[in-house]
């Protein structure tokens, strides 16, 4: 993605992260992209036959403009809406995977 291109920094910057869920095992958080971005994401991270975003790598979805801390999975999308994307992690990953400090 073009990062130096004015627009496209607009659209990073209207990108929404909802607030952190969680169930017993994950947290969870969607990212809802502004539909304008669908039209810079490259042809390849849309399944052929349905063009429905498909999962992305983490440096896929970083390299569109998405930024989270560590952990974190695209796992599902919700196919009507092809700009929301689901994301989650384990459940306590930060404090099980932190560094010490010295």
């Amino acid at each position: 993605m073009p990062a130096d291109d004015q627009a496209y920094q607009d659209l990073v910057d209207r990108i929404h992260y909802s607030d952190r869920y969680s169930d017993d095992y994950f947290e969870y958080r969607h990212v809802l992209l502004p539909r304008q971005m669908l039209k810079l994401i490259p042809k390849g991270y849309f399944e052929p036959d349905s063009n429905v975003l498909r999962l992305l790598t983490e440096d896929e979805w970083r390299g569109i403009g998405i930024t989270q801390s560590l952990g974190w999975e695209h796992y599902e999308v919700h196919a009507p809406e092809p700009h929301v994307l689901l994301f989650r992690r384990e459940k306590d990953y930060q404090a099980k995977n932190a560094q010490p400090r010295y």
